[in-house]
C-alpha cells in the first residue's frame, strides 16, 4: 500500500510518499521531479490519525530538522526509486556528514570505486542528483560544483 502525506514545513508543503517498507519520496510542490515516477494525483493522502510507521518517523525527522535539533540517525528505511547508477550516487551522498561538502569530482571518484564499468560522467552524476526523490534527507545540497 502507498501512503501520501502533505507535510507543512516553513519552506512549503513537502509531499511524503511511503509504502509499508520505506520512504519513497519527499518532494516540494514546485520541485522539477515532483512525484518522480509516481502519479501522486491517484494516491489519496492519509489523515493524521491513520497509521504509517514510515510517514510518522519521517515527520518526526522533519520536525527535528526544521527545529534545528540535533539528529544523528534516520530510524526508517529510505527507498528512493531509480536506476542502479542513481542508487549508487544517492548512497554515496548519504555518507556526507552534516556540515561537510564534497565536490562533483570527489563524488565521481567515489562512484568510480563502486562501479565495475567506470565512474560515470559528471553529467550522469548531476542527473542523479537532480532526480533525487528524497533530496531533503539524502543531502544533495552537500555536493558542490568543482569550480
Amino acid at each position: 500500500m502507498l501512503y501520501k502525506y502533505p507535510y507543512q514545513s516553513e519552506l512549503g508543503i513537502i509531499t511524503l510518499l511511503a509504502n509499508d517498507h520505506g520512504l519513497l519520496g519527499a518532494w516540494f510542490e514546485d520541485q522539477s521531479n515532483f512525484g518522480g515516477t509516481f502519479d501522486l494525483d491517484k494516491i489519496e493522502p492519509i489523515a493524521e490519525f491513520q497509521q504509517s510507521m514510515i510517514i510518522n518517523e519521517a515527520v518526526k525527522w522533519l520536525d527535528a530538522y526544521f527545529a534545528k535539533q540535533p539528529f544523528e540517525t534516520i530510524d526508517f528505511q529510505l527507498m528512493p526509486q531509480g536506476t542502479a547508477f542513481q542508487q549508487d550516487v544517492w548512497s554515496e551522498i548519504q555518507k556526507i556528514s552534516y556540515g561537510q561538502v564534497i565536490t562533483l569530482g570527489q563524488l565521481a571518484d567515489k562512484i568510480e570505486a563502486r562501479q565495475t564499468k567506470g565512474r560515470g560522467s559528471v553529467n550522469a552524476i548531476i542527473g542523479a542528483i537532480d532526480n533525487n526523490p528524497i533530496a531533503i534527507i539524502i543531502p544533495s545540497h552537500r555536493v558542490i560544483n568543482m569550480n
